[in-house]
């Protein structure tokens, strides 16, 4: 049972919901749009596994960071501070990102010229700062980490689909305020919970 109730109760339950919210995160986001302007050069799978590999690398990096800060700092000003981070991220969503020529950057094979993109896109971008946050809140590097880097995925494949593949128009004002809307909530109950 030792085994099994950890993977069922920390595990999963860090994972599911570091995916959700990475998901929500990325949706119009910078790196979503860079899928979606890689995917007009590249294979698509060329794409989906330089997504892969950068966030596997950046969101680890995060997580160890968000682990590290629950160490040095007491758990009561981490959690108050990483729900006040979400209520941020939901109005970050609401304002939108913009691709300034990221996609053309690096020239280098097409698998490096996307991981590399990728990975300078995500730092300091709010999936990475969610992640971090996450990191504080669940206190579990595999399930976050493993949860924020499929959330990419998913994120981007959608962005590949809808945008490069359907050529259909995504609501995307809809998208993020419903985006916007849970970071909040989140971020509202969280502090409650904290203070209360």
């Amino acid at each position: 049972m030792g085994v099994f109730y950890y993977i069922e109760r920390y595990f999963m339950t860090a994972y599911l919901a570091s995916m959700v919210f990475v998901v929500l995160a990325e949706m119009g986001d910078k790196t979503q749009l860079l899928a979606m302007a890689f995917a007009s050069r590249y294979r698509w799978q060329t794409v989906m596994w330089g997504v892969f590999f950068a966030t596997l690398l950046n969101h680890l990096l995060a997580v160890l960071l968000g682990s590290y800060l629950t160490k040095v700092f007491p758990i009561d000003y981490i959690q108050i501070a990483a729900s006040a981070s979400f209520i941020l991220f939901g109005l970050w969503t609401l304002h939108g990102d913009r691709l300034d020529n990221e996609d053309r950057r690096f020239n280098f094979s097409p698998f490096w010229t996307v991981a590399i993109a990728f990975f300078l896109a995500e730092m300091g971008d709010k999936t990475q700062l969610a992640t971090i946050a996450l990191a504080t809140k669940y206190e579990n590097i595999m399930g976050i980490w493993f949860g924020t880097t499929t959330g990419m995925l998913i994120a981007d494949a959608i962005g590949i689909i809808f945008g490069i593949v359907l050529c259909k128009n995504i609501p995307e004002k809809a998208i993020k305020w419903f985006a916007a809307i849970v970071f909040i909530a989140f971020g509202i109950i969280g502090i409650y919970d904290s203070l209360y």
